[in-house]
Parts: C-alpha cells; structure tokens; sequence
C-alpha cells in the first residue's frame, strides 16, 4: 500500500483512474509551506536560514497525507516534473516527518505527461527528492524575499504612494517604461514612395516600386517631400520601360519548432489575444485531464515514440509526401533546461480537437493551437519559387522591382503557420504572384502614384512580445512568466489597452527610483547573470548560500546608502528622469516648466500627503496651480488648466471639465471673489475625462438626487457618491450601491430594498459586524480582518483598528499590506507593543496555491527573536514569484 501525492485535486482524480486499489491518491493543493510574511523568515546573519510555516488552509490537507501513513508505509512524491515541483515534494516531506518514522519510505516520481504508461511506466522508477533543485528554488525564494522585504519598506519612505518591488518584476517594468520613452521621444520622419502598375504585351498587370532614380539606387528617406516624389513621378512618366531581367529562385520554408512555455503564451497572444496568466490556466486544466504534456517547460525536444506517431498521423491524414524523410530534430536553445525537458505536445497524437470535443473555449482554442503546432514540426517544409522582375529605361535612369512568389507544394503550411508579431517601417509580404514575364519585353504603364509615409516609433509591448524579450535578454524561467506580467498589472504600475501594455504613473515613479538609486538590480545583465548563477545550482555547479551571500553583500550596502536620502532629493531626481514625461513641448514652443497660471514659477514633482505624485507651481501658496502627472487624450482633447469646456446649463453657467491633483473633476462657473467655491464633482472611478459631455457632467453637478418619498415615513431617499462610493440614503442610513450607473437611474422600489437589506444586517448583528475579509493569524497572535466602518473599512487586530487608506480595496487587501496598516497604528498606541510592520506583498507573490510551512517549526525561532518591529532596518515587503 502507498500513499501518492500531487498537487491538485484535478491531476489526483485522472491518476487515481490508471493506479489500482493498492494506491492512495491524494492532492496537497500546491504548496503546502512558505516563509512567514514578517522580518527574520530569512537570516542573513546565519546562513541565510530559512524558517517555514504550514499555511493554514493546507494544514488539513497535510493532516490528511499523514493521516492515510498511519496504515501505509510508502509516501510517493509525483508532483511536478519541474524545479517547482521538487520543492513541494521537499517541502511536503519536512512537514510529514513526524508521520515518517521506522519503517516508512519516501519516493518521488516524475512523469511528463498523465496518461497510463507514463504513471505507471514512472512509478517503476522512483528516486530520491533532487537536492540540486530544491537548493536553486531555495535560493530564488531566499532572494525574491529579501529583495522584496528590504527594498519595498525603502520605497514607501522615499516614494510615498509606492508599493513595492521585485528582483525580476522591477527588471520586467523597466521594459514597458523605457519602451514608452522610446515612443514619446520618437519624431516621426517624412518618406514617399512611388509604384507603378504595369503591364505585359499580353495585357496582365503587375505592380512595381521604384529602386533606381538618375541612375542611382534609392535609398529609404531620399524622397523626403512631395515635390520630391512628383518629380521621380515625372521620371517615370517620361521614359519607356522594359524587362531587364527576371530571376526566380526557388526556397523552402521549414515549420517552427513545437511549443515551449514562451513561444506557447506568445503565439496564444498573438492568435487569441489570451494573456500569459489565462494561456497557463488553460494549458493547466488541459494537463490535468491528460491530454496534454506538461506545460512549464523551456524545453523543444520530443519523445522518440512521440516522433514516430505525429508522423504516423501525419501520413494518415496528409499522405506519405507530407512526411519527411527522417524525423526533425529541434536543439534546446536554453542554456540549462532544467525544467520539463519535453515540449508542449498532445499526449496522443491521433487526439485531434473535434475527437476531444473539448466544450471550454480557452481549452478547446488552445488545445487545436498545440495540436497544430506539434504536427506542422514533424512535417515537409513548404517547396516555394521567388521570383524577382527587375525593368528599367534604357537610358539607365530609372529602375522598379516587381517581387512575388508562388507556392510550389505546402508543406507543413497545409496545417500551420506561425503569427507574426508588429513589423517595422519597411517591411512587406512577398506573396503576390506575378504574370508571366519575359526578358526584354516592353511593358506599358498604366498609372504611377506616389505615396507618403512616416516612420513608426517602436510599439508597445503586448504580453507575448513582452514575454519573446524577457526570454531574449534572459529574464525570468517559463514557471515565472505569466505571474511576473499579472503582478504588475495587479499593482496598476502597467494597464493594458487593446492587447498593448502602457506603464501608469506609478509605475514610472517606481521605476525612475530604482533606475536613479539603486540601478545595478534592474539592469538587464545584472538580472539574466544572476537567473545564469541560479540555474548552475540546480545543475549542482554552485553553491547556494554562496551565491546569496555575495548578492546580499553588495544589495545591503546599496539599501544602506539610501537611509539618508531625503524625500526632496528623490523627487529633484525623478523631476530630472522623468523631465521629457512630465513637461512635453507646448504647441505654442514656450517653456513647459514655466506654470501656465501664475506665470513665473517653476513646475515641479511634488508627493501628496495621502500618497502619490503631481506636478506642482513652486510659488504655491501664492500659486496653486496643479495638474496630474499625465493628462490622457490627445493635444486637441486635453484637459487645459483653465478646463475644457463642455457646454452651459440652463442658467448659462459654463460647465467646464478641468484637472486637479487628485484628477479630474467638473465645475459649474468660475472662481471669483464671490464665489470662491464654485460647484464641483469629481469623475466617478472608471469615468474616462474623454467620455464625459454635458449631460453627463451635469449629473454629476446635480448630485445628491431625489429618489422620492420613502413609503414608510415619507421621508427623501437621496443617491449620492461618496468618498467610499454610490450609495442611497434614507434618514441616518447609507446603504452602498455595487455600480456608479445605478446613482442616476435606480427607483423606489429598488432603492428601499437596498436599505432594508442593511437595516436587517444592522438588526441581525447587535452582535459584530461581519468581516468583509478574514486575512489570517497575526504573527504576534490573534486574527486579522477587514471589518466594515462607519467611516469606511478598516483592518482589526485586537484592540487595533487601522483605517485602510484611499485606493486600496478592502477585498483585494493582502495579509502583508494589512500587518504594516496594523503595525503603523499600534506604533502610535502609548501602551500597545508594536508589532513588525509588514510590508507588502511582493508582485507576483504565490497565491493561495502556494500555502506554507508546519507552524512547529516557527515557534523555536519566535521565541528566540523580539517583534520585528524592533529592527527599522530589516523591515521588508513579502516578495514575489520571480522564484517560483
């Protein structure tokens, strides 16, 4: 009897079906340990010791594994065959030990794909847990918490508004704001271009472009002009033309290899528009049912037996001349690929998706795609003839170049063929096939036009460009791709816009801070040198802790420089980097620092209290001029500092649209010494400024509205919106509406049904208000939540109630964010112990999938150390998944 173990639920319920009754399979729900969320789970000062927690939501899942060891002698490890998966079989095997005593055994099994022979063929060979991969993702853990629970707690200090940082994430964010840079400081470049359409004496057209003008070859931006481009017109005109030459080549084109991680998340973007996070849950579910092998690999290769029957299927369904003659062989390109060493393929090859009948869109797109992809790579290449016309006037002056090409056989392209992803100026498709063209013949022409282009700055990334780059400069493993992108969408530092990924103002901020103090972690070579450094522990050529020691060496001496920054030197130097941003030239090509208001002060990056960043008059108070860091819209729609304006109402009052320091808003009137204050209403969440007109903006001025009389006593029911969001009022109490739409169209019945469902849960609770969210243990004791207020949601911890600032969700908050919300305020308590002040969760930190270590384990090292609160220096921000 045994006891095997996986990850989920899922994978347990397909492998339970090909193992016999001898077998117990049970599933730990991904990680069952992590390091505890608080300063000193990494000790530095002693070997980098490690100290873990089971999380609470696997504590009964590991109860439950050493449960079923009570009558079993045999634990067999099958999680994942990549460095991820050895850790959970590592980790899983610290937290049994007890339940391992005499007599007991440990196996671990790896299989690549969850069908029968592959269970059961890896269940004939066990193994010991890998100690070369468990010590490289204890060095990626190590690392990502250290950078993050050191560098974050720098940020808020330094940059207020700021939420943290991450060893690999930081490094992936700096692309996406250096690639805008790039587009910002682009100048577009004026070229022109002239094509013919020409024809043959046998009357069949054709189109030319224009290469060869008074004799010499025309390079890209020699037609700068119109007048320019009419005169090589004219050239043209004047002149007769005939065939100087016609050259057809033949060429073949060879099918791409079988899907890795990246190149599956790329194509699956450029095909679907899925992003990296929502094509991993995909290839997951697919994985788990069996029909597919494992999906984090960087490997290309494929199984001999594999081979053999995609070209089997290939010669079923295309014929024997679709099959080459020897099977392709595709070289890893990694430099060590020591995750699943096979690509991305269908466990069987014959599967095809209609066979599957797959009912998930996701699944059944995704599916079709790998299916494809892995045939065409076992296929002919596609035979080809490129043909090039080339025509000239006999006087040498003028020449033009017809290209095309015909597909003689196709190959692999009878199946698939690969996306492509944004070109640059230049480029074009040879796929037009020419007439039949003879040497020396004269050809007529029928029109010439000439046609302006401008060059194009570089594009914005989209997930799978973003993620080709990642893999091209080194950063990240295929286990860390689809979190590092969700996290720093999550954090609002990137949005995304039509599949493209556009950094958000913090997400500057934070990168012209890192970038400014503390450059070599985010540079490109530092990051891909360190991924190298890592990946030779898991082959077992370094030293782990080594490596940690010499990075913290040098990492905490940076974060020591910065202890006496202060906050004025941070933003001189943002203002400094971020200058071509912030101050773009004024159509009118006056200075842009000057302050449009007053005049004669200097523009300048200023923090506001409550967080964030804007751009400030330095006369103020005299001047108190503000705007925001960026102002969306084009030049013509932007929101001037006088505002924009949108129309009158009834009384010819102007009701314009302006922008403040904490974004736009709407105003009826103008200040003057009468009025002062004139009426204003800011832009709801999720108001564009460039969707706001009148009406709209006049629904907003006319707020609160009258719902009417309340059936019971008659009294208003108004709706309103307020600092925490829409709501309708009746008397003293407020009930929240889900939808800002609902303030300006819900009714009375609507409106009393709302209010009676929050006077029953005031009456049903002369107890306690029910949490919104239960966030887990405090590590001094006692639990955590966010609790509803009357003055908005706040997180408890015991008799500590801390208020949840403006722009944090109380449901999205996380246990890190809400144990330094804690820490700060119990700070302030005269007879409160303040506890370690936690800082937030690093991007990409594992979810719930990713619980933690046995508590035993932590109760020795929580005796030994005092509240972590007592060192300012080690405060720290949870990391993220870099390592995962």
């Amino acid at each position: 009897m045994a006891v095997v173990v996986v990850e989920s639920p899922a994978k347990a319920k397909t492998i339970n079906k090909y193992l016999g009754s001898d077998y117990t399979v049970l599933a730990s729900y991904g990680h069952v340990r992590d390091l505890p969320p608080k300063d000193g789970s990494v000790d530095p000062e002693h070997e980098f010791a490690m100290t873990w927690e089971v999380a609470a939501d696997s504590k009964k899942h590991v109860r439950a594994i050493a449960d079923a060891l009570k009558t079993d002698d045999t634990l067999i490890l099958a999680t994942d065959p990549d460095r991820e998966g050895e850790a959970i079989s590592w980790h899983l095997q610290e937290a049994l030990a007890s339940s391992l005593k005499k007599g007991k055994t440990v196996r671990r099994v790896t299989f690549n794909a969850i069908t029968k022979s592959a269970v059961t063929e890896a269940m004939k060979a066990p193994r010991e847990v890998d100690t070369a991969l468990v010590e490289a993702y204890l060095a990626r853990r190590a690392l990502d918490y250290l950078v993050g629970f050191t560098l974050s707690p720098v940020l808020w200090r330094k940059l207020p508004g700021a939420k943290s940082a991450g060893r690999v994430q930081s490094v992936c964010l700096r692309l996406i704001v250096e690639r805008e840079m790039e587009i910002e400081a682009f100048r577009a470049r004026e070229f022109w271009t002239v094509s013919a359409v020409l024809a043959t004496p046998r009357g069949q057209e054709f189109e030319a472009r224009l290469t060869v003008l008074g004799g010499k070859k025309l390079e890209k931006f020699d037609l700068a002009t119109s007048e320019a481009a009419e005169l090589a017109v004219q050239a043209v005109t004047s002149r007769p033309l005939k065939v100087a030459s016609v050259e057809a080549k033949p060429a073949s084109r060879n099918p791409s290899a079988p899907f890795m991680t990246s190149t599956l998340q790329q194509e699956a973007s450029r095909k679907f528009g899925m992003g990296a996070k929502q094509c991993m849950s995909a290839a997951q579910r697919l994985y788990e049912a069996g029909h597919i092998t494992y999906m984090r690999t960087d490997g290309i290769d494929m199984a001999p037996e594999a081979v053999m029957a995609a070209r089997d299927e290939i010669k079923r369904r295309f014929g024997a001349n679709y099959v080459p003659d020897s099977p392709r062989m595709y070289k890893n390109k990694a430099k060590n690929a020591q995750e699943a060493h096979e690509c991305i393929r269908p466990t069987d090859m014959s599967a095809s998706p209609e066979k599957l009948g797959l009912t998930d869109t996701d699944q059944r797109k995704l599916y079709e795609l790998i299916w494809k992809r892995t045939l065409a790579s076992q296929m002919a290449a596609a035979r080809l003839e490129r043909t090039t016309v080339e025509i000239a006037s006999p006087d040498g002056q003028v020449g033009l170049r017809a290209t095309g090409q015909v597909v003689l056989f196709d190959g692999f392209l009878k199946v698939y063929e690969e996306g492509r992803d944004d070109r640059s100026d230049g480029d074009e498709d040879d796929e037009g096939r020419l007439p039949q063209i003879m040497a020396n013949e004269a050809v007529e022409k029928k029109s010439i036009t000439p046609e302006q282009h401008h060059t194009q700055p570089p594009p914005r990334y989209t997930e799978a460009t973003l993620v080709k780059r990642m893999e091209e400069l080194g950063i990240g493993r295929p286990s860390t791709y689809a979190s590092i992108v969700s996290t720093i969408q999550d954090r609002e530092y990137v949005r995304k816009d039509k599949n493209r990924l556009i950094p958000e103002d913090k997400g500057r901020l934070v990168t012209a801070f890192l970038a400014n103090f503390f450059r070599k972690y985010v540079e490109y070579d530092f990051t891909a040198d360190l991924e190298g450094e890592l990946d030779d522990v898991s082959a077992g050529e370094r030293n782990y802790k080594e490596v940690l020691a010499r990075f913290w060496r040098d990492f905490s001496a940076a974060v020591a420089e910065t202890a006496d920054l202060r906050i004025g030197e941070v933003l001189d130097k943002l203002d400094e980097f971020l200058a071509p941003h912030l101050y773009p030239p004024r159509p009118d090509g006056s200075d842009p620092r000057i302050c449009p208001t007053c005049g004669s002060g200097r523009l300048h990056l200023k923090t506001a209290r409550g967080g964030g960043a804007f751009i400030g008059c330095g006369n103020y108070p005299d001047c108190r001029y503000t705007r925001p860091i960026s102002v969306t819209g084009d030049e013509e729609n932007a929101i001037s500092p006088d505002g924009k304006l949108l129309g009158h109402d009834e009384d010819g009052a102007p009701i314009s649209l302006r922008s403040g320091r904490f974004g736009p808003y709407v105003q009826k009137g103008e200040v003057t010494a009468e009025v002062p204050k004139p009426p204003r209403a800011s832009l709801p969440k999720g108001w564009a400024p460039d969707t706001v007109d009148l009406d709209r903006a006049l629904m907003l001025l006319n707020l609160p509205r009258l719902v009417g009389s309340h059936p019971e006593d008659g009294q208003p029911v108004e709706a309103a919106i307020g600092r925490y969001g829409p709501y309708v009022k009746h008397g003293s109490t407020y009930a929240n509406l889900p939808d800002v739409e609902e303030v300006f169209t819900i009714g009375m019945n609507r409106a009393v049904e709302v209010l009676a469902q929050k006077a029953a849960g005031r009456r049903g609770a002369s107890a306690p208000a029910q949490p919104i969210k239960e966030l887990g243990e405090h590590p001094d004791g006692g639990l955590l939540a966010v609790m509803p207020g009357r003055y908005g949601p706040y997180v408890k911890w015991g008799k500590v109630n801390a208020t949840i600032p403006k722009g944090i969700e109380p449901e999205a908050i996380t246990l890190e964010e809400a144990l330094a919300l804690v820490a700060e305020k119990a700070g302030k308590a005269p007879k409160k112990k303040a506890p370690a002040r936690k800082a937030k969760a690093e991007e990409g930190a594992p979810k719930k999938a990713a619980p933690k270590k046995a508590a035993a384990k932590t109760t020795k090292t929580a005796a030994k150390k005092p509240a972590a609160a007592k060192s300012t220096a080690k405060k720290k921000a949870a990391p993220d998944t870099d390592a995962a």
